[in-house]
């Protein structure tokens, strides 16, 4: 089993490199599966409070909210999130052998994913002087900013073009098979 967290700011192109990773695997004969730590908090913005499911229109403020301060803080749920995804990823390994995870942001999501998942490589994807289009506010809170601490990258990618975020991904995938004597 491969396992990738893609992490970065909002925007930063983790959704597109993890979709291009994808197609490479199932075109390579795998089957590759994109999962997302903050899948229940969309579940409950689309079930719960009219969010229309329009990924153009993400409630970033409720996810930050819903998520930190009150499963996090608040209920004292630091791995609520963690614990359903590694619960997907343990049904699913049964019909998938890559799994790329597209929304990494925090620390301590790191350092528990590679305790559950010795395995996993974390690739930070870097998309320098973008402008997301978040608030201030939402540009400040921890989930746009930890991820900058982190010091045990995998893999960094400067992700300057579409072009050359597919071919960081290429290397990647090549370097992890090749680690493992196969080829994709």
């Amino acid at each position: 089993m491969k396992i990738y967290l893609l992490a970065g700011k909002a925007g930063s192109g983790k959704d597109l490199m993890g979709r291009y990773m994808k197609t490479q695997y199932d075109f390579a004969g795998h089957n590759a599966c994109i999962l997302h730590i903050t899948t229940p908090l969309y579940e409950y913005a689309k079930n719960y409070f009219s969010w229309n499911g329009n990924m153009n229109e993400k409630p970033r403020e409720f996810l930050q909210e819903m998520g930190i301060e009150i499963i996090q803080n608040q209920l004292g749920k630091k791995y609520f999130l963690l614990d359903r995804l590694c619960e997907d990823v343990e049904i699913l390994k049964n019909f998938f052998d890559v799994f790329i995870i597209t929304d990494g942001r925090l620390l301590f999501e790191f350092e528990e994913l590679k305790r559950r998942f010795p395995e996993i490589k974390i690739i930070h994807v870097i998309r320098e002087n973008y402008d997301n289009h978040l608030t201030e506010n939402e540009k400040r809170h921890v989930t746009e900013i930890e991820m900058e601490d982190y010091k045990d990258y995998d893999y960094i990618v400067r992700n300057t073009s579409k072009e050359r975020l597919y071919s960081e991904a290429d290397k990647i995938m090549g370097l992890e098979a090749n680690m493992e004597g196969e080829v994709i």
